[in-house]
């Protein structure tokens, strides 16, 4: 059993959780997911099951849809609700300030990850430093928000809609976009409603069903490692190389020149299936696949990331 399935997390619980509900329901040890999402929050949190768990580095440069509320007026410790109350004013803003303010955000900008948050610092989560009353001032790191779109505005609540890079805190975008309004904010609801190709359309809630039909219902929805991924192009490769490659071969130059091979630049990713149903190895090209033809045969054309031990 290898594949990701696609949960629609409910609030309340952390990404752990789900995991390990998952993880108990199916009786396999091996289960991941790729983008935390915190307790408040709710929507699609893909879960990868076995094999698929190394491909978690693949889904986590995704970029992420939200809708969200913002609260503000306040500020907590933990920039959501769930924390506890550090400020509070009567945020004196008029819709016109807001609209103004949310479209400053739009593009490449620097966010400082929150202090109660799963970005490491010395092996250990910040939230556990927190929790130890051990206060840890993370490196800023560089985002982009791609598009911002207020849908109501009803004071002191704003709720919107947000695409965003890897590694974007909604959290601090409410704090940093209250901190520009001069009134501060936090977060008091959150949803993903996409990641990567994953969208909350094919996400699964789990919440009140029987154990068996939960059972039946994660292996029936569960997507075939060789269907994610569906914008990496693809190459076909016979048993015998398939073989290889899980056996730790690097592909040459002169054993790929029998295949057909797409149009490749020098670092692009690449998956090699085999039979259109299993997924053998994502890789990445050394070389732009133009230059295939004139290489000298016994140079490597690809470097191996994962290989992937189910689908022969």
């Amino acid at each position: 059993m290898n594949g990701v399935v696609i949960i629609d997390k409910p609030s309340g619980k952390t990404s752990h959780d789900v995991v390990a509900e998952i993880r108990k329901v199916l009786g396999i040890k091996k289960v991941g997911h790729t983008g935390t999402l915190d307790p408040l929050a709710t929507g699609v949190l893909p879960v990868c099951i076995n094999e698929a768990t190394k491909m978690v580095p693949f889904f986590e440069n995704h970029s992420k849809d939200y809708r969200a509320t913002m609260l503000l007026g306040v500020k907590t410790d933990t920039l959501d609700t769930d924390g506890t109350i550090v400020d509070r004013q009567d945020p004196q803003v008029q819709p016109g300030d807001i609209e103004r303010v949310f479209k400053e955000f739009v593009g490449e900008t620097e966010q400082t990850p929150p202090q109660y948050s799963a970005v490491k610092f010395r092996g250990k989560p910040l939230y556990k430093w927190a929790r130890k009353g051990i206060t840890v001032v993370p490196l800023h790191r560089k985002i982009e928000i791609f598009r911002i779109a207020i849908h109501e505005i009803t004071l002191p609540y704003v709720t919107f809609s947000v695409s965003s890079s890897k590694g974007t805190y909604i959290r601090s975008l409410c704090a940093d976009i209250g901190d520009r309004l001069g009134c501060g904010a936090c977060l008091s609801a959150l949803r993903r409603t996409r990641s990567g190709s994953f969208d909350e359309k094919s996400a699964l809630a789990l919440d009140g069903i029987d154990p068996a039909l939960k059972q039946s219902l994660l292996k029936r929805r569960m997507i075939r490692m060789a269907d994610t991924l569906p914008d990496m192009p693809s190459i076909q490769v016979d048993e015998l190389l398939a073989k290889k490659i899980q056996s730790g071969y690097q592909p040459t130059a002169d054993i790929m020149k029998t295949h057909d091979i797409p149009f490749l630049a020098k670092g692009d990713m690449v998956k090699f299936l085999f039979r259109e149903s299993g997924l053998v190895a994502v890789v990445r090209a050394l070389h732009p696949s133009d230059f295939l033809a004139s290489m000298d045969g016994k140079e490597q054309m690809f470097k191996i990331l994962r290989v992937f031990n189910s689908g022969l």
